[in-house]
């Protein structure tokens, strides 16, 4: 077990499973298929991104050092919350992106679906986690990995 302490977000507690990338994370490329295929789970679409790429992404605990890609990003992982196939939550290692922070705030205050979202958690944090992993996120930004 290791515990690591971020900076809050979007506070909150929940457990899950990680899905971890270790390198930036395309909120367009990767939920915008599963959006507009309406499907009902999120399957990762980036090809860019081989630790991610075909895993399921939706109730999980996104853990990655940031988001990169197009600007439409954060209405992108809006849509998938708005149906039902976002994230549980997001675990940052470095600050938290514009794209990301607007995503999950949009999430937040149009579709009232809060994604859980911690950040500064230091690199030691992605080494520490793998895909697979069990979480635990308490209120005060502390991350627990079983």
């Amino acid at each position: 077990m290791k515990e690591f302490k971020g900076r809050v977000v979007l506070g909150g507690k929940c457990e899950g499973e990680a899905i971890v990338s270790k390198k930036g994370f395309n909120l367009l490329a990767s939920f915008q298929k599963s959006a507009l295929n309406k499907d009902k789970v999120a399957i990762c679409n980036d090809q860019n991104n081989g630790d991610l790429f075909g895993k399921i992404m939706t109730d999980r605990i996104l853990c990655l050092p940031q988001t990169i890609g197009s600007t439409t990003g954060g209405m992108v992982l809006q849509t998938s919350c708005q149906m039902g196939i976002g994230p549980k939550a997001m675990l940052f290692s470095e600050h938290i992106d514009s794209l990301a922070a607007a995503g999950v705030i949009l999430s937040e205050v149009w579709v009232e679906k809060r994604i859980i979202t911690i950040d500064q958690l230091g690199k030691d944090f992605l080494e520490a986690v793998q895909t697979g992993d069990k979480i635990e996120i308490y209120e005060d930004g502390t991350v627990i990995i079983k």
